[in-house]
This record gives C-alpha cells, sequence and structure tokens, in this order.
C-alpha cells in the first residue's frame, strides 16, 4: 500500500469518532454529521500531499467541516429535529450516577434543538472545540461581532429554555 494511502487511512480511523462527536453537535443529526465528516474527509483527502507532513491535518478537517456547515445553513433552511443517540466517547460513561448523566444529555440534546444552526455552531466552537472568538469567526468565515452576538444570543435562549442547565453555562469571559 502507498505510505500517504496508509497514512491517510490511520488518520481517518483514529480521528473519525472526534470528528463525528462535533459534526453531531453542528448538525444536531447522526447521519448530517456522517455526511459532514465524510464530505469533510474527501477534501482532506485531496490535499493529504501538503497536509501529511504539516501534523495539521485535523485542524484542516475540522474547517473544512465548520465551512461546510455554514455553507448548508446558508442554502437551506429545514425544520430541525435531533434525532438519533449522541456518539458515545470511546470510554464510556464513569460517572457515579449514569441516569443523572443521561438526564442532562437528553436536556441538553433538546436544548440545542431548540437553538438556531448559527448558534448552534458557534456554541460548539466556542465551548465544546474551546476555540476563541476570533479562531471561530475565522472557521465560519464570519465576523467576531457575529461570533460574539450568536454567542450571547445563543446562551441567552438556553437560558430561558433548559433553566435546569444553570450550572453548565459559561458567563461572558469565565466558564463555570
Amino acid at each position: 500500500m502507498d505510505p500517504l494511502l496508509s497514512e491517510f487511512d490511520s488518520f481517518v480511523r483514529t480521528r473519525t469518532p472526534a470528528l463525528l462527536r462535533s459534526a453531531y453537535l453542528l448538525t444536531g443529526d447522526q447521519h448530517l454529521a456522517e455526511d459532514l465528516v465524510q464530505s469533510a474527509l474527501a477534501r482532506t483527502h485531496r490535499s493529504w500531499g501538503r497536509l501529511h507532513d504539516s501534523g495539521n491535518a485535523e485542524a484542516y478537517t475540522r474547517k473544512i467541516m465548520y465551512h461546510l456547515q455554514v455553507s448548508w445553513w446558508r442554502r437551506r433552511r429545514v425544520a430541525e429535529a435531533m434525532p438519533g443517540d449522541l456518539p458515545e466517547s470511546r470510554g464510556g460513561d464513569s460517572g457515579p450516577d449514569h441516569a443523572q448523566q443521561i438526564t442532562l444529555r437528553l436536556t441538553l440534546r433538546a436544548a440545542l434543538a431548540r437553538l438556531s444552526t448559527k448558534q448552534r455552531a458557534v456554541l460548539v466552537l466556542r465551548f465544546f472545540e474551546d476555540r476563541s472568538e476570533v479562531e471561530a469567526a475565522e472557521m465560519l468565515g464570519v465576523t467576531v461581532g457575529t461570533v460574539k452576538s450568536q454567542t450571547s444570543k445563543a446562551l441567552t435562549k438556553l437560558r430561558t429554555v433548559a433553566p435546569e442547565l444553570a450550572d453548565l453555562y459559561v458567563t461572558e469571559g469565565s466558564a463555570r
């Protein structure tokens, strides 16, 4: 097997679960998340010759995912539903209260479903991916002001639709 192809295959096998988790949070749908990751990986493959030495393949793939998601939300406005389950991390849940974790996950999933696609994308980038406002703006192809306003609107809406998540909220400039 070609060494570049083998390297790309290894990248896909090791990083796809993490990419799928991010894509699911962006799209709110398991099937759309899989499509998003597949499209991003196809584009990454086309550029693999120049990426494999740089060590930036995952960052490149994630940026493609965010750009694709932005272009998809600009093209269509479809009623959103969040069927399916959130992909599990390989380690599984090891917390003491499994029922409480499931309740929290379901509540969070339902609350995220009530956000616009832009708001959900900004929250995923800022708080799940731990990106700065500038990084999120660059990845989404919008201004920093848009990231700030969408973050503020999303957190306000979360406070309204799911006050039981108050311990998870992030206040401006600090995380709790």
